[in-house]
């Protein structure tokens, strides 16, 4: 039943996570339905029919009571500035698309050259030390082991920066849980900007809550639970106190998170070491967590929560309430809807956020750094898993960087209050050329400068959920994850097994068909005169 629960699970997961491709059974009109809302129409509708609205109301107005029509001379002066402005912002949005697509692509390049190189170049068997009682074949299932373990973590990265730069936070996810849950969590620093980080003086601690490494008893959990839920609300009057511990290296350890109020029920919290540890309580966030630990293969994995988790359309994506999402949001206020979950992904906000992509690059350079330890790989094998393993790292930085620095604040109101302006102005400008036909070019005009606006501010953070952004799902799970299960599904080939296939007919010549074994018996003159042949 677990099996089939779990095969349920994958299969819904596999057809859940390439939101761009069209169904299969869906026709024209559901592939032009999803084509309008990529559009820039669909964000500025309300800004068309406001300077509609206006363009009708100048119009009436001049036309049946007094003539508001002015002098076209600020037309042609401003507009040529501001096309050129508008034209710069999109640029720049376009090249930070532009950027954070090459900087995935850099990611799958790494993984590839990361999982090839191990799974081709590590060695079969490990130097039998000399009071190891393993037989041969205990050393290959060992290292078999090792390698899968690793090539699962490189696909984990590629997970793990696709919800670190969607802002959703912890492991529980079904694309993540299983590949992380057992590896001990480090008690790095906030990788992206959170509110603990400037609220010290209001109480807040400013390190991560650790507890040694090993040592997992009742009292630590109890200390770490009692810890987060001061960051998080008033402690729980069943939870006694218990003093932390001070050591700060790294832990398994929680990580005090809040950014979605999902009931699940999350599984038993299990030590390294098998001492210790309780369950936490049955209604908890999703997302409350950091540390690692596994659960049974019986267990209901109910509590996972799916891969993709897009926001749904909200009342307050409409005009004129979208105007009071960006205060409310500042406010820390759970506002719900697509524009509330974009600005949630910038701000963090009372988030500490948990870079567990490095984390996993520092576990996969400890498994490099094994083999050079035990001897098992040549220098330049070891070079080539280190560059690798770099490329990863310096994707992670750039992706970080692209999410952290947003177009200044005062450039973007300064460009919004112009393009407003302007449009404003047009209806009084174009009155005694255009006519009636001031109202369609009104909404034209409009379209044409907010949709460039919307459009770049839209894609200069691609990596969210809108109809735009570019299609992380894709990347981690069609072509990472499957090319690095494609790797791993069979044994690394050797050379004998397919270069002297005798399938391999047509080694020298297009025009004579011999096997391999043949040409080995005719010898090595024969050989060297068909390659001499042009």
């Amino acid at each position: 039943m677990a099996a089939n629960k779990k095969g349920n699970m994958e299969t819904s997961f596999m057809y859940s996570v390439d939101p761009f491709t069209p169904a299969r059974n869906s026709g024209t009109l559901s592939r032009l339905v999803s084509a309008i809302l990529a559009t820039a129409v669909i964000r500025c509708w309300p800004l068309l029919l406001f300077f509609s609205a206006w363009a009708t109301a100048v119009s009436l107005i001049s036309h049946n009571v007094y003539s508001l029509a002015i002098q076209p001379t600020l037309l042609t002066v401003i507009g040529t500035v501001l096309g050129f402005v508008i034209s710069y912002r999109t640029t720049a949005s376009f090249e930070r698309y532009n950027e954070g697509r090459r900087l995935w692509s850099q990611i799958i390049l790494g993984s590839r050259t990361l999982a090839r190189t191990i799974w081709f170049h590590v060695p079969e068997a490990m130097p039998a030390a000399k009071d190891d009682p393993s037989t041969l074949e205990q050393r290959k299932a060992r290292v078999l082991i090792e390698k899968k373990t690793v090539i699962n973590l490189i696909e984990a990265f590629g997970v793990a920066v696709k919800h670190y730069l969607r802002g959703e936070e912890g492991v529980y996810y079904v694309d993540l849980y299983h590949l992380v849950k057992f590896l001990p969590s480090y008690a790095l620093p906030a990788g992206l900007p959170s509110a603990v980080d400037v609220t010290s003086a209001e109480g807040l601690s400013l390190r991560s809550p650790h507890r040694p490494r090993g040592d997992s008893t009742a009292a630590d959990l109890t200390s770490l639970r009692e810890e987060v839920a001061s960051l998080e609300g008033p402690p729980s009057p069943t939870v006694p106190t218990s003093p932390t511990t001070q050591l700060p290296f790294p832990a398994t350890a929680t990580s005090p998170r809040k950014v979605s109020h999902v009931k699940v029920d999350l599984p038993p919290r299990t030590s390294m070491n098998g001492r210790g540890g309780r369950s936490y309580d049955r209604e908890r966030q999703a997302d409350k967590g950091s540390m690692y630990s596994g659960v049974s293969g019986t267990q209901d994995e109910s509590f996972l929560l799916p891969a993709r988790m897009p926001p749904k359309y909200h009342l307050f994506d409409l005009f004129p309430f979208s105007l009071l999402v960006h205060v409310l949001t500042k406010k820390g206020k759970e506002v719900k809807g697509r524009k509330a979950a974009r600005i949630r992904a910038k701000l963090r906000s009372k988030t500490v956020t948990h870079n567990l992509p490095l984390e996993i690059s520092l576990y996969l350079s400890s498994y490099i750094a094994a083999l050079q330890d035990r001897g098992a790989v040549p220098p330049p094998t070891a070079t080539n898993l280190l560059n690798a393993l770099n490329q990863l790292v310096d994707a992670l930085t750039g992706l970080e960087r692209i999410l952290t620095t947003p177009i200044p604040f005062s450039y973007r109101v300064q460009l919004w209050s112009v393009t407003v302006l302007y449009c404003l102005l047009l209806p009084f400008q174009i009155w005694s050329t255009l006519k009636w036909l001031t109202i369609p070019a009104t909404c034209l005009a409009s379209f044409i400068f907010f949709g460039f606006l919307v459009a770049g501010e839209e894609i200069e953070n691609p990596f969210g959920y809108d109809k735009n952004d570019l299609n992380l799902d894709h990347f981690t799970h069609n072509i990472i994850r499957n090319e690095l299960r494609a790797i791993t599904a069979l044994p690394a080939p050797h050379v004998e097994s397919w270069a002297f296939s005798s399938f391999n007919d047509q080694i020298f010549s297009t025009e004579e068909r011999a096997a391999p074994d043949e040409w080995m018996q005719r010898g090595l003159g024969r050989i060297q005169a068909a390659l001499a042949t042009i």
